[in-house]
């Protein structure tokens, strides 16, 4: 068994992400109500504070088609392989786009001065599909950030918008600016999210990962606009 490594705190003194039980404990002790979880990586911690699940998981059957490590391009579709990130996060930050489409591939990239891995991550699926040559075309998109992948194959980014951009819990849905360009870029699409292990050898998130390094240790780098933090 994993041992566990990250600690979200999502209802607490001081919610966040902390790397040691002390300093999250000190967060949720004598704290009504406090809401925390383990996780052995700091991804499935980002992507279980994005929505919060409380009690005991049903038992689901396993989908088809949500996890691919290695992946042999389809006929008749494109594919977008996509990866994001930041420095120290939140730091300078960029994102590395592969587009694999009717026998010919291209790459996108670009760097911001200060944002956070999870706005990275979104905005390389969005400038991915931004520069797609069909729109007719089914598409499939690839990311190694489960945050991306659930909040749209689950339904929480829908979920978020229908309730006015609040999580389940009541708190505001982080990244929604994001979020919103995302939904409207892929109402017109016939899209599918898929995971990939990140660092795992896939030759295009490889890939992805050194533009998205590339970038965010630029110097052309510009600014998050939708970036407050």
């Amino acid at each position: 068994m994993a041992k566990k490594k990250f600690y979200a705190v999502a209802s607490g003194k001081n919610p966040g992400i902390y790397t040691t039980w002390p300093d999250a404990e000190a967060q949720v002790k004598g704290y009504g109500g406090a809401k925390y979880k383990g996780f052995p990586s700091r991804a499935e911690a980002e992507a279980w504070m994005a929505e919060p699940q409380w009690g005991q998981k049903k038992k689901q059957k396993p989908k088809k088609n949500t996890e691919t490590t290695q992946h042999t391009s389809v006929a008749g579709r494109t594919e977008i392989y996509t990866d994001g990130g930041a420095i120290n996060n939140p730091g300078p930050g960029g994102y590395g786009v592969v587009i694999l489409e009717k026998g010919g591939v291209r790459e996108l990239t670009g760097g911001y001065q200060h944002t956070t891995n999870n706005r990275m991550e979104l905005m390389a699926c969005i400038k991915g599909i931004e520069a797609l040559s069909s729109r007719s075309e089914p598409v499939a998109l690839f990311s190694d950030s489960k945050y991306v992948v659930n909040g749209i194959s689950k339904g929480w980014a829908k979920r978020w918008r229908k309730q006015g951009w609040l999580k389940s819990d009541g708190k505001p849905a982080v990244n929604s600016d994001l979020w919103e360009k995302l939904l409207d870029h892929i109402e017109e699409l016939t899209i599918s999210f898929h995971w990939v292990k990140g660092h795992a050898g896939h030759p295009q998130n490889e890939r992805c990962d050194q533009l998205a390094v590339q970038s965010a240790r630029g110097n052309d780098l510009v600014v998050d606009s939708g970036y407050s933090g």
